[in-house]
């Protein structure tokens, strides 16, 4: 899953503190291993039971985590109270479809192409961020957008057999995790990063228990360890993501962040024997050459913005033609 554009957790007063990036950096390769592993166990556990179970056990011990983070956090239950409860709700919902619809697919699907897939997220939310929160996205993007889709296309092979159920699978996952960024964005700054994991986590557990005697298969011991650990990694390596966030920009994490894909290789190869094809490695090289794309367009938007305002806010000197010009040729 690209968690780049999800946790850009913020301050109170809605600044980004960009300080010690190279603990930004530490934290965001420590939270990729754990996120990594996070995907094989839930590929392993993939096999015998339904993602509903799955999920369930990943809020239920994730709630874990959460509960620490929020004694270290400090304020109690206060922080948990959220001023947009139905975006809440909104944003699990889809994040929950999202992850059944990948827990399915790894039935399926090579780790490192399902996991690629998952990666073209961050080029769904930059087409989707156009219509739904009118956002201007300009040549550079679009060409990046449609350069990632033809990745996806190379990964999915569509008409390839038995992988075309599950591509699809894996591409309309990688839509509903796209959408469930634009309603994180929708919350701004005004819920702190771990209101939105406690009640993420909360509502898992909620919504799959209700389908739990239905779907019910008694885990074993080992399996039991696996579920715990699946909900330890993936409530810590989300903490991990938003603390690195705070302390770096997205430019220099997210090449970091695409990491994700060769462990996902070497997972796939060491425990399932996957030997990903010339196709998947081509698809999996554009998809994250497109995603960083992305990344750096949107700093460069950011930082021109910023310079436009500057100097429209100098009235007090006069600002020579070349440096203005300079700063308005930048286009997204």
């Amino acid at each position: 899953m690209s968690r780049a554009q999800t946790l850009h957790a913020r301050t109170a007063d809605g600044t980004r503190p960009y300080a010690l990036p190279d603990g930004g950096v530490a934290l965001v390769a420590f939270a990729v291993v754990l996120f990594s592993v996070y995907n094989a166990l839930t590929k392993w556990l993939a096999a015998d039971y339904d993602p509903l179970q799955i999920v369930f056990f990943r809020g239920l011990f994730g709630l874990l985590p959460v509960a620490l983070i929020l004694l270290w956090h400090g304020g109690g239950t206060a922080v948990l109270r959220s001023r947009r409860p139905g975006v809440q709700v909104l944003r699990a919902v889809l994040a929950l479809a999202a992850n059944i619809c990948f827990i399915l697919s790894y039935r399926a699907m090579p780790l490192a192409d399902a996991v690629a897939i998952g990666y073209a997220a961050p080029i769904f939310v930059t087409a989707l961020s156009v219509p739904m929160l009118s956002e201007r996205v300009g040549v550079h993007r679009w060409s990046a957008v449609l350069v990632g889709f033809l990745g996806v296309l190379l990964v999915a092979r569509p008409g390839v057999g038995v992988f075309e159920p599950a591509a699809l699978l894996a591409i309309f996952g990688t839509l509903l995790y796209a959408l469930s960024i634009i309603a994180t964005r929708r919350l701004g700054t005004l819920d702190a990063a771990i209101t939105t994991m406690a009640h993420s986590t909360s509502l898992y557990v909620i919504i799959c228990a209700l389908a739990l005697p239905f779907v019910w298969v008694t885990p074993t011991w080992t399996d039991l360890a696996f579920f715990l650990a699946l909900g330890l990694v993936g409530g810590v390596g989300m903490f991990c993501f938003v603390q690195a966030y705070r302390m770096a920009e997205a430019t220099k994490l997210a090449p970091f962040d695409y990491t994700a894909m060769v462990w996902a290789t070497i997972f796939g190869f060491a425990i399932w024997g996957e030997v990903p094809t010339l196709w998947s490695v081509a698809g999996i090289s554009v998809i994250a050459g497109s995603g960083l794309y992305i990344v750096h367009r949107e700093h460069v938007t950011r930082r021109t913005a910023a310079a436009q305002a500057a100097l429209a806010g100098s009235s007090s000197r006069k600002v020579p033609a070349k440096a203005r010009s300079a700063a308005q040729s930048v286009s997204s």
